[in-house]
């Protein structure tokens, strides 16, 4: 046994580096970044995965900045957005969802707390008109000021905000967040005109010498069906008394207020009720309860605070002082079919809340526009039928969101930007996303989702106190520290560790790795115990 040879086992750097593998290996492993699935899904747009990684090291204020570059309403999105993110996030299949909306809204509540600011571009003398200054207006024109034109904004209403201060109650968006932010706009020089109605675009584009119109009146007006009745019963909009409580006006929300639609402006209109002191407050429902397209959050909250859900039910016709209610069959198709079978049920008023529509005075001098199925049709640059004529958010088709509306008032912004230098630009191509069967999730350890503290539901009912509280600081990084990088590579060190051929170099902190193909043999090592999968195996190039 004195002769025999070691085994040929890397010991040593210096001494597998002498050996280089040759031109037998069939595939070749390469860095690459993928896209994380909550990026994509975010319909802002947003770098969520970036901001995280900010947030986690304790990087408030740069994590904050990463979130502006896309949506200048931070705390405002972690109040009220949906997070599709969440819903999309690979660590829902390991344990639970990265809080990513608990995080936003923490970080942009400490820009408010700390006066953060962004800086407009640099002057171009290009001028702006908007036309609506909710979220789809007031995020183009921030755009807009990056890149440094004049933007005035013109708004029906005596405040800004469009459906979020009108049509989101207090108890989810309280006025002094969204006011915050919006004057963080302001102070970048965007000119909000107050109680402006703009009936004829061209005169006042004219008027003030603007080179581009962007709309963005969302869509404000109350969609309404014909009960038969006979008067014995108030009918309302959910539009109008959601805007009276906004303006502390009387809504005549008492007694039994039975609200008549199932998304989430219906459940807003239960909930202030209960707030108000109504003896009884029930959401009636055509399908079932299952399938109600508010969000789960919030119908769970409204049930929580004594609000009843009636599924299957049509209203039919008011009559003495009750709702004659129509049962109806749930089917597999999309819309129950009636029974013919007939219930009463007692109210003093109810609250119609099936919907919203586009005002069309606006277009009533424009031949050129018009609304096609109740919307603004607009190109995939945003543009109208209409030239330097940019649309977006409720008024055109899309999922009608604060979110979305957003992600239409960046957008738009960049064509505008775009279209005023003579030329839009193809958007770039996405890079492939990751998905969970793509990770190797053995090295992540569980780590439970931070819940964020509630008011107990005897406080909700007296008044209109925010529901939700924030993270503080131990906890946001916390939940920050939860994202798994996804398709990104945050140098774990693991593949320099497993690689038996020492082929994986590592250029320094923050600069990743690289591989010396010379002594690589394509064992695959590296892409298999890669935990974000940042590793892809390609077949080699011979």
């Amino acid at each position: 046994m004195k002769n025999t040879k070691p085994y040929a086992i890397t010991l040593d750097v210096g001494g597998s580096l002498l050996n280089k593998t040759g031109s037998w290996r069939t595939e070749r492993p390469v860095y690459l970044d993928r896209l994380p699935p909550c990026n994509e899904t975010c319909p802002a747009g947003e770098n969520i995965q970036q901001w995280l990684y900010h947030a986690e090291n304790g990087e408030y204020k740069e994590a904050w900045l990463e979130i502006m570059k896309n949506n200048p309403f931070p705390a405002v999105m972690g109040r009220v957005c949906y997070h599709t993110c969440e819903t999309a996030c690979n660590r829902v299949q390991l344990d639970e969802p990265v809080g990513i909306n608990s995080v936003e809204r923490f970080l942009g509540d400490q820009a408010i707390i700390n006066g953060w600011k962004v800086e407009p571009g640099k002057p171009t003398g290009k001028k702006i008109m908007i036309v609506g200054a909710g979220m789809a207006g007031l995020a183009c024109a921030y755009h807009l000021r990056l890149f440094g034109h004049e933007v005035t904004v013109f708004e029906s209403s005596s405040k800004p905000g469009g459906m979020v201060r009108y049509g989101i109650p207090k108890y989810r968006m309280p006025n002094e967040k969204l006011n915050a932010e919006i004057h963080r706009i302001q102070d970048m020089g965007v000119n909000i005109e107050l109680n402006t109605k703009v009936d004829d675009i061209v005169a006042t584009k004219e008027k003030y010498g603007c080179e581009a119109v962007f709309l963005s009146t969302g869509a404000q007006s109350a969609k309404l069906i014909d009960i038969k009745s006979d008067q014995s019963v108030p009918s309302l909009s959910a539009v109008e008394i959601l805007r009276g409580i906004e303006d502390d006006v009387d809504t005549g929300l008492r007694g039994h207020v039975v609200v008549y639609g199932g998304g989430n402006t219906s459940i807003d209109v239960a909930r202030s009720a209960k707030r108000m002191g109504a003896q009884s407050v029930k959401v009636v429902v055509r399908g079932s309860q299952e399938n109600m397209p508010a969000h789960y959050e919030e119908i769970n909250e409204a049930l929580e605070e004594g609000v009843e859900i009636v599924p299957l039910r049509s209203i039919t016709e008011i009559k003495k002082g009750h709702l004659v209610l129509e049962k109806m069959i749930p089917s597999d198709g999309d819309r129950p079919s009636p029974s013919g079978e007939f219930e009463t049920m007692e109210a003093s008023v109810i609250v119609q809340a099936l919907g919203q529509n586009v005002d069309e005075s606006l277009f009533e001098n424009l031949s050129e526009l018009s609304l096609e199925d109740g919307v603004l049709d607009v190109d995939i640059n945003m543009m109208s039928a209409m030239e330097g004529v940019f649309a977006g958010g409720d008024m055109t088709p899309s999922e009608r969101n604060v979110t979305v509306a957003i992600g239409h008032g960046k957008k738009a912004a960049r064509k505008i930007d775009q279209w005023l230098q003579g030329e839009f630009q193809k958007d770039s191509k996405k890079n492939e996303i990751v998905d969970y069967s793509m990770m190797n999730t053995w090295y992540y350890s569980d780590a439970p989702r931070t819940i964020r503290p509630t008011l107990d539901v005897v406080r909700r009912q007296t008044g209109f106190a925010e529901v939700v509280g924030d993270l503080d600081e131990t906890n946001a990084a916390f939940e920050a520290r939860r994202c798994m990088s996804c398709g990104n590579c945050f140098e774990c060190d693991n593949c320099y560790g497993v690689c038996p051929d020492n082929a994986v170099i590592k250029l320094g902190s923050g600069k990743r790795f690289e591989f010396k193909y010379d002594y690589c043999k394509g064992c695959a090592l590296c892409a298999t115990e890669c935990p974000c999968g940042a590793i892809k195996m390609e077949p080699e190039l011979i």
